[in-house]
């Protein structure tokens, strides 16, 4: 690969590290072809980009990015494998569901909306993050909640006083 070459890729790896709020690496290595490509389905299916990188590569695109990577560049060991999403934990989820069949991905690390995650313990905890529509849904909810319980309260008012009513009207 010649200098221009690089540059190039540098380049592009930097516009994609700046257009995506959730960055995860993962090690991809000893998948079997096929398992390679059910997992390249999967993310299809999932809307989320797979690339394998040069981790040379990425280190300096991670450099020349505005984002602060924090420890993530020193987990560019090995295989890399750069998953890109919109979503916070699609790449989480993913990869958890994966690993019911086999042992990969392992997690390396993860960018989610500014905070760093390094090391494979934190899939979990990633897993669990809500994604923007999902916190917004909650706050309706919550929003929603204390109208419910008047309207709920009026109409069961209503109710009670209008079966007091009956009752005595009755016992006359």
């Amino acid at each position: 690969m010649t200098r221009e070459e690089k540059a190039t890729v540098i380049e592009d790896l930097t516009a994609q590290l700046a257009d995506n709020p959730n960055i995860y690496l993962a090690d991809i290595s000893g998948l079997n072809a096929v398992d390679t490509s059910n997992l390249r389905r999967a993310c299809f299916k999932a809307n989320i980009k797979l690339a394998v990188v040069k981790n040379t590569l990425l280190a300096k695109a991670m450099e020349a990015s505005d984002k602060e990577f924090g420890e993530l560049p020193e987990v560019l060991k090995g295989n890399t494998s750069l998953m890109l999403s919109e979503t916070g934990n699609a790449p989480a989820k993913l990869i958890k569901n994966f690993r019911k069949k086999s042992e990969k991905p392992v997690l390396k690390g993860a960018f989610i909306e500014e905070a760093v995650y390094v090391g494979d313990n934190y899939l979990d905890t990633l897993v669990n993050i809500k994604s923007k529509e999902e916190v917004i849904g909650d706050i309706i909810g919550l929003l929603q909640s204390p109208a419910k319980n008047v309207i709920s309260g009026l109409k069961s008012g209503g109710g009670k006083l209008a079966g007091i009513l009956k009752t005595l009207s009755e016992k006359e």
